[in-house]
């Protein structure tokens, strides 16, 4: 329990933050699966899963490097499916 007023908002704001964020995370997962699951995502899809990523690292939901290396593991993922058809 928060001793002083300020204390009690900054609870009330983490809780808010944490329950937004947690729902970008989720959805980030999903698209991603998404993404994986296809045969052939479509590009659409993929410029969307990046701009996710992009805007999650922004606001500080996921952090910078994270976000480069879900990049750059989805762009090997799509070069290397790309180069086997």
């Amino acid at each position: 329990m928060a001793n002083t007023k300020s204390a009690a908002k900054r609870s009330r704001q983490s809780l808010t933050r944490a329950t937004q964020n947690r729902g970008v995370r989720t959805r980030l997962r999903t698209l991603q699966k998404r993404v994986r699951a296809a045969d052939k995502p479509d590009p659409e899809q993929i410029r969307g899963l990046i701009s996710a990523f992009d805007k999650a690292a922004k606001r500080g939901i996921i952090h910078r490097n994270a976000a480069g290396r879900h990049k750059a593991r989805l762009n090997a993922l799509i070069s290397g499916a790309a180069a086997r058809k």
